[in-house]
């Protein structure tokens, strides 16, 4: 029999639609042991497949469809029940409008499945928003403790928030855990996860105290998410962290041995209570946070954490803090009115010879007086031997033309010898101050011979290429 459609459909979508086809014509025209083709009875070679290939089947079956097996012949009858992963999502039971009537049809099917199933399960997943807290999630958890779980996945509707059983930190073959909308108390007798690679906590209550601690206690942790846990005083410590994502309103942000991180993304939101308290410290925040990532490959800064990183930063220049691994920078928004501000995105670029690609959105007070210490700002704080020898793409959004966004557009185009495209969004809607900002661009020395500049005005570009300037 040839199987070479299973390997070619198995990692498609095609695949999951064709089961499912096959299903509902198989529950329509079985016989057993034979499928019916017209009027001709054919022998059913789906269940001569070998075990690894149903098994692969039932796996990428929705849940819903990996029980209706059960009907294709006597020898698939309780296949589904050993199935190693077990995915509950929107669409594992008929949806309607009571809710309370669709939350107990969730619940009762997925004890069901549960009470049902037999052998080890090792992913579990339940992404179903209109399930909310329940007394039978203590329950899910006690059965998968026992079942040799690595990767559990609980994302449920955020109305009611449920407490996290302590029998979850029982589970120690743990690679991947995903967590929503929960409160978590760690246990004192808890030693760690030896196995987890991949931690994401998405508004789960716990304090501050107990992340740190699980994060250090997982010696294989690679990957880490943070969304919406406010307010945390956090400093992390993971050796083997490659992957950090971090989203919500925190007091302070360290990090400390996270020799390997490669991608970090930080969207950070500050009030003004806090904006206040944190900028009376006299720590050096740039240095508190990025002063160990020295394989840093990609950053992200949203929100108020370039503002977070300029605190504390009176003199960068001089710092032994290099980045030869950065290829790719956005940080949005950045203040250039702020000299704090300027000074950070300066020494994030200038130490990192490596970087290819730059995105920046401003957020710049117009209004505000420049003064002489301003005005000396670039000839003081720029490297005379600034090259930006790997930089081909800059993207520049919501420039308002102020003198430092000006400044830091001409120091781009000046030590960037392979710079290909700039691209540069106004802010500004009046066309006569656009009219000056183009006419100032266009004196600018270029030390890339191909450096193109697509200034787009209300959707339409006008594309400044070296030989318009010649």
């Amino acid at each position: 029999m040839d199987k070479s459609w299973i390997s070619k459909l198995q990692n498609t979508n095609d695949f999951k639609i064709s089961l499912s086809r096959m299903l509902d014509f198989s529950v329509k025209n079985s016989v057993v042991g034979f499928i019916k083709t017209g009027d001709v009875l054919c022998p059913d070679l789906i269940s001569e497949l070998p075990e690894s290939i149903i098994e692969i089947i039932l796996i990428k079956l929705p849940i819903r469809d990996a029980l209706r097996t059960s009907i294709l012949s006597s020898k698939w009858k309780h296949k589904w029940s050993s199935i190693t992963h077990l995915v509950f999502d929107e669409k594992s039971v008929p949806i309607c409008y009571d809710q309370q009537a669709l939350q107990e049809s969730v619940v009762k099917f997925i004890s069901r499945v549960l009470f049902l199933h037999q052998g080890p399960v090792h992913k579990f997943e339940i992404t179903h928003f209109f399930l909310q807290s329940c007394p039978e999630i203590d329950q899910w958890i006690l059965f998968l403790s026992r079942k040799d779980i690595q990767d559990l996945t609980l994302e449920l509707g955020n109305d009611e928030y449920f407490r996290m059983p302590s029998c979850l930190f029982t589970c120690q073959k743990l690679t991947r855990l995903n967590l929503s909308c929960c409160e978590l108390d760690l246990p004192h007798s808890f030693k760690g996860f030896p196995c987890l690679n991949s931690l994401s906590f998405n508004r789960v209550f716990t304090p501050p105290e107990a992340i740190e601690r699980l994060i250090s206690s997982c010696p294989r942790l690679e990957k880490f998410s943070l969304i919406w846990c406010d307010s945390l005083a956090l400093t992390i410590r993971a050796p083997q962290l490659k992957y950090l994502f971090l989203k919500g309103e925190f007091k302070d942000l360290c990090l400390v041995d996270t020799p390997l991180l490669v991608e970090l993304s930080v969207s950070m939101y500050m009030t003004h209570d806090l904006a206040e308290h944190v900028e009376l410290s006299s720590n050096c925040n740039f240095v508190k946070f990025l002063g160990s990532v020295p394989n840093l490959e990609r950053f992200d800064s949203f929100m108020d954490f370039t503002k977070y990183l300029s605190i504390g930063n009176h003199d960068l220049r001089h710092l032994a803090i290099m980045f030869n691994n950065l290829e790719r920078i956005q940080m949005a928004p950045v203040n250039f009115s702020d000299m704090k501000e300027r000074r950070t995105v300066l020494r994030l670029i200038t130490s990192s010879p490596n970087l290819k690609k730059l995105c920046i959105s401003g957020s710049s007070d117009v209004a505000a007086s420049t003064s002489k210490e301003d005005m000396d700002f670039w000839k003081n704080e720029c490297p005379s031997d600034s090259v930006l020898s790997k930089l081909k793409f800059v993207d520049l959004e919501d420039m308002s033309g102020v003198l430092h966004e000006i400044e830091f557009i001409k120091f781009l185009l000046g030590c960037s010898p392979v710079l290909e495209t700039m691209i540069i969004i106004p802010s500004i809607l009046d066309k006569e101050c656009q009219l000056k900002m183009l006419i100032e661009l266009m004196k600018f020395p270029r030390a890339s011979s191909k450096a193109g500049i697509n200034f787009i005005r209300s959707n339409y570009p006008i594309i400044l290429s070296p030989s318009s300037i010649d």
